[in-house]
C-alpha cells in the first residue's frame, strides 16, 4: 500500500511512524518536516497528504501535528478525504470501521511508540463495515463533499 505522512515537526513518533510502515510492507510518501526542503507548516503538509488520498496517487495517509487536531481539520478539508485523529486502538478500529476512514490523524505529543503500533495494528486489521447504517453515514458525508442535500 502506497502511504502519504506529513508531520509539520521532526519528532521521534513521526520518524518512528515512517519505519515502522516501511518495516510493515508499504511504500511511504513523506510530507512537511519530514521531507527536506517541504513546507512544514500543519495546513500545508496535511493538505498534501491528504490531496494525494483524495486524488488516487496513495491509498491512505497519516497526518500528525502535535497534538493532531489541527492536521485532522486540515485533511478533512479535502473533498474525498474522512480523516480520523485517533489516540488509541480503539478508536483506529471504529474510524475504519464505522467511519471508512482513509486517513489517520496523530498526536505527536500524545503518542508513544508502543501506542504508535497499537494504533496502527488496529487500523490495518479493521475493513470497512458492510452495515448498511454505516455505509449510509459515509455516503451522507460523500454529499457533504459536494455540497449536496440528503435525499
Amino acid at each position: 500500500m502506497r502511504i502519504s505522512v506529513s508531520s509539520d515537526m521532526d519528532e521521534p513518533v513521526a520518524r518512528s511512524l515512517v519505519a515502522e510502515l516501511r518495516d510493515r510492507g508499504h511504500e511511504v510518501v513523506t510530507h512537511g518536516a519530514l521531507r527536506p526542503g517541504d513546507d512544514p507548516r500543519w495546513a500545508v503538509c496535511s493538505e498534501a497528504a491528504a490531496r494525494e488520498v483524495a486524488g488516487g496517487t496513495s491509498d491512505q495517509a497519516v497526518v500528525c501535528c502535535w497534538t493532531g487536531t489541527g492536521a485532522s481539520i486540515a485533511a478533512n478539508k479535502v473533498p474525498g478525504v474522512r480523516a480520523a485523529l485517533c489516540t488509541d486502538a480503539y478508536t483506529a478500529d471504529g474510524a475504519r470501521r464505522w467511519n471508512d476512514a482513509n486517513v489517520l490523524a496523530l498526536s505527536l505529543r500524545l503518542t508513544s511508540e508502543p501506542l504508535l503500533k497499537e494504533i496502527l495494528d488496529a487500523w490495518f486489521a479493521a475493513a470497512a463495515s458492510d452495515d448498511a447504517d454505516d455505509r449510509g453515514n459515509v455516503a451522507r458525508i460523500g454529499r457533504l463533499d459536494l455540497n449536496r442535500p440528503a435525499p
